[in-house]
């Protein structure tokens, strides 16, 4: 949970196949109404190994279901075999840095 502007934010991550493909995912969500989530952006990161991914987007309000917003993949997206070559090591543990800014959009 973030508190920022005034609002909350819940940051969401969770692992699920996409078709045959393991993949995590992460997205923010609004603690309030779809309109007043719009008024919001928000970028994630998630690195290692010399690399990073970035994703952009407009928080979902916590009024949608976190399946809905998975099954509309609506939020960032890796590969599980990318996670784990971010993670480096063996590619059997998971440690993956995910960052992330909330802004009011204009």
């Amino acid at each position: 949970m973030f508190n920022c502007f005034g609002h909350f934010f819940c940051l969401h991550f969770e692992a699920f196949r996409l078709g045959a493909e393991p993949v995590y995912m992460a997205f923010l969500q609004f603690l309030g109404e779809d309109s007043d989530a719009r008024k919001f952006g928000y970028c994630l990161e998630v690195g290692g190994n010399g690399r990073k991914l970035t994703w952009h987007g407009v928080p979902r309000s916590i009024r949608d279901d976190h399946r809905k917003v998975r099954d509309s993949h609506d939020g960032l997206i890796i590969q599980r075999s990318l996670a784990l070559y971010f993670s480096g090591g063996d590619r059997k543990e998971l440690k993956l840095r995910v960052t992330g800014k909330i802004w009011k959009e204009i």
